[in-house]
């Protein structure tokens, strides 16, 4: 972790979703007990098996979710964009973390001590429905991880994950591109595949004629033919 410039904690806080609609005094409060953590690409923010004093935002970077199989291999979780949080629920359950997190890119993480929001929950129920929607939703995502895992093809995988990839603005639209926000072996894993049957599909799909392939760059010719093989 590199020493930079201090930054102004409590304007980042008020750009969390998570804190919307907050007072100025909330706010600052919440910041008296957050600190910054200024990641550079692949250091271990936590370690499966460390114990979890809060939860952490991602005010910018990238970072993942992963463990390591008693096979060595690793399994990413999840993938974590600018304005994500999490952690919340091993803060609630007060257990140690049962996945390890590490730095995709150079990033700027916020981490908000576990006793100052139990003290702002206590405060204020608005939060505390806030961060049950926030954990809900990641549930619901997991459950759909899960069922895409048991029910559909490595091609349905990687076709559905490209299609919600695509800018909103897009998705109905003709020749739009993606990019991959992790390297490949990172998405493969992601999507319970491994890099080299990933790397088969792509091949496929560019045979098919839907995707062209440019580095991480993917380009979609056509998004409706790209729905017509999603199965």
């Amino acid at each position: 972790m590199n020493a930079h410039h201090p930054i102004n904690i409590e304007a980042l806080l008020t750009h969390i979703p998570l804190f919307e609609g907050l007072a100025p005094e909330e706010i600052t409060r919440i910041a008296r007990s957050t600190r910054e953590i200024h990641a550079t690409k692949g250091d271990i923010l936590f370690h499966k098996g460390d114990l979890c004093s809060g939860f952490h935002l991602l005010v910018y970077g990238q970072m993942k979710l992963a463990f390591t199989s008693q096979q060595g291999s690793e399994k990413v979780v999840e993938i974590l964009q600018q304005g994500q949080s999490f952690g919340e629920a091993i803060m609630f359950m007060e257990k140690p973390y049962i996945v390890f997190a590490q730095a995709l890119t150079d990033s700027l993480l916020l981490h908000v001590s576990k006793q100052a929001v139990f003290d702002e929950l206590a405060r204020d129920h608005a939060l505390c429905r806030k961060m049950l929607a926030g954990m809900a939703m990641r549930l619901h995502q997991l459950m759909n991880d899960v069922e895409s895992y048991s029910l559909h093809s490595g091609k349905q995988r990687i076709i559905g994950y490209l299609l919600r990839e695509l800018p909103e603005a897009d998705t109905n639209g003709s020749a739009v591109a993606v990019t991959l926000p992790a390297n490949k072996g990172v998405i493969a894993s992601r999507l319970n595949l491994t890099q080299e049957h990933f790397s088969r599909i792509l091949h496929e799909l560019t045979g098919l004629g839907l995707i062209v392939v440019e580095g991480r760059k993917i380009h979609i010719p056509s998004v409706a033919n790209l729905r017509k093989h999603e199965g």
